[in-house]
């Protein structure tokens, strides 16, 4: 069945606070328009959120790490850059791993020389973008011991979201370049600039709508950065295949095999039938992640979850035009309908509703099966809500 989350269990004062102060932070950094502004949100969010005595922000600057800002009980290094081989942050970009150390004097990976006169005996260090790492945000601490695991979980989505806001505010800053230096050009660069924009904001729109239907239906800090990201992911993958369309839009099945990772495991498991059909990008973006949350369900709960089981994905054009798309489970446990509304069935019911398209989902004895409607036109372009 649909992932059925109950309401969310009462958490500490302290951990609720912290995972609001993250979303708060996720919808600044969605409205930032330069790293400065950037910089400061996280400089300033990053301490609420960790609960930390100190936090730093530190940019890559080619073989150097560039210690750019911080918030903290007494000075630290802002201004200074160390080669990346040297500190702890340099290991963080290097390696695309957090580093978590209760005992900055036990760590070979620490320069410890660089500490001493500093309040600091452990940290946490996250990079910002797993891939190809463009910097990394710290936390420290002025007595021994190992962070929770809650606290790294937002230290890292804070990191993912932080990527994201970069990524935005470098593209808009390379298009307003472009205008400046071709300014023959400059109908077509307004346009070009303002579609970026508009992009930009919906899909960050998206991302803050993914955190907080999230967060509101959290059991525990675990489990949001688990659906978090996963969802981002999915969000992230729509968007790899637009890129190699600039954007005009993605093959359908292109986009099933992305959001199922076919070729992978369960490959045998699932069948497509269909013929061509382009979606328009927010059409893909949407039903991009639909399909990420019924392959999700499918894995923990439905005919993923067995051997036996299978997944028949068709789709069918009429003239009007229109895409009929069916998910059909069949071969795994018994489904029973959900008791309560989870946030796979919002992403089908109100995502696919805000363009124009519809969804019935029904649970036979054969297992979960989804019927979607899609309009083959441009939608209205607007987030979950």
């Amino acid at each position: 069945m649909l992932p059925s989350i109950a309401q969310a269990e009462p958490v500490d004062a302290v951990s609720a606070a912290r995972w609001s102060s993250l979303v708060a932070a996720i919808q600044r950094l969605s409205a930032a328009h330069d790293l400065d502004e950037i910089v400061e949100i996280v400089r300033v969010s990053a301490r609420e959120i960790s609960g930390a005595d100190g936090v730093t922000f530190v940019l890559r600057d080619e073989d150097r790490c560039h210690y750019v800002a911080e918030s903290a009980i007494s000075p630290l290094w802002t201004g200074q850059k160390f080669p990346m081989s040297a500190c702890i942050s340099g290991w963080c970009m290097l390696n695309g791993a957090t580093a978590v150390i209760p005992d900055i004097y036990a760590d070979a990976r620490v320069p410890a020389d660089a500490y001493r006169l500093t309040f600091v005996k452990s940290l946490v260090m996250t990079p910002v973008r797993v891939e190809n790492p463009i910097a990394a945000i710290g936390a420290y601490w002025a007595r021994y011991e190992e962070p929770a695991a809650e606290t790294v979980s937002l230290l890292e989505t804070l990191a993912r979201s932080t990527a994201t806001a970069i990524a935005n505010v470098q593209l808009v800053a390379s298009l307003t370049a472009s205008e400046q230096t071709a300014r023959r050009q400059l109908e077509i660069q307004r346009l070009l600039l303002e579609e970026l924009n508009h992009r930009v904001k919906n899909t960050l729109a998206t991302v803050q709508a993914i955190a907080k239907q999230t967060l509101r239906r959290m059991r525990d800090p675990a489990a949001f950065v688990a659906g978090f990201e996963g969802r981002l992911q999915a969000l992230s993958r729509s968007h790899e295949l637009f890129t190699r369309t600039t954007w005009t839009g993605a093959d359908l099945a292109e986009l099933i095999q992305e959001q199922l990772a076919i070729g992978q495991e369960n490959a045998e498991q699932i069948r497509l039938c269909g013929p061509k059909a382009m979606l328009e990008p927010q059409m893909a973006q949407h039903v991009g992640l639909v399909l990420h949350e019924l392959a999700t369900n499918a894995r923990k709960h439905g005919a993923l979850s067995a051997p036996g089981g299978r997944v028949d994905i068709s789709w069918s054009l009429s003239e009007r035009p229109e895409l009929a798309l069916r998910w059909a489970e069949g071969g795994g446990p018994p489904v029973r309908p959900p008791e309560k509304t989870g946030f796979g069935m919002i992403m089908i019911e109100r995502g696919l509703r805000h363009i124009g398209a519809e969804a019935k989902v029904s649970f036979g004895r054969e297992g979960v099966c989804c019927d979607m409607l899609l309009p083959l036109r441009k939608a209205a372009e607007s987030p979950l809500h």
